[in-house]
């Protein structure tokens, strides 16, 4: 004999909107990265839905921690400092601008 599902069971969907709203960004950054197969989702009836093992598996591909290397390296070295470059003076023909084509109408009209 077998025994249904309650509909109870079946898992809670959320749109992009919920997970956009708990991730703190956009609607549309989280339909963007769906759309290009970046982060897990599910699209019954045509829109973007997530369950919790989806939104669990999105914190787990954008999370980034910093390795044991890179914190020791980062306290011994400080940051190298930026050189400033000089730069030589040309001679430049100063610019004149033109003068617009309604005004060459209007003053050729005006001569005639």
């Amino acid at each position: 004999m077998k025994v249904r599902q309650k509909i109870t069971d079946l898992p809670q969907l959320h749109s992009a909107a919920d997970v956009a709203q708990a991730l703190g960004c956009s609607e549309w950054w989280v339909k963007e990265q769906a759309r290009r197969g970046r982060i897990p989702f599910t699209k019954p009836g045509g829109s973007y839905r997530f369950t919790v093992e989806h939104f669990v598996e999105i914190m787990r591909i954008f999370e980034s921690r910093p390795t044991e290397a890179r914190v020791a390296t980062a306290r011994a070295t400080p940051a190298p400092r930026r050189q400033v470059v000089a730069i030589a003076t040309v001679s430049a023909t100063p610019l004149k601008a033109r003068t617009p084509r309604r005004a060459q109408q209007h003053q050729s009209q005006n001569a005639a």
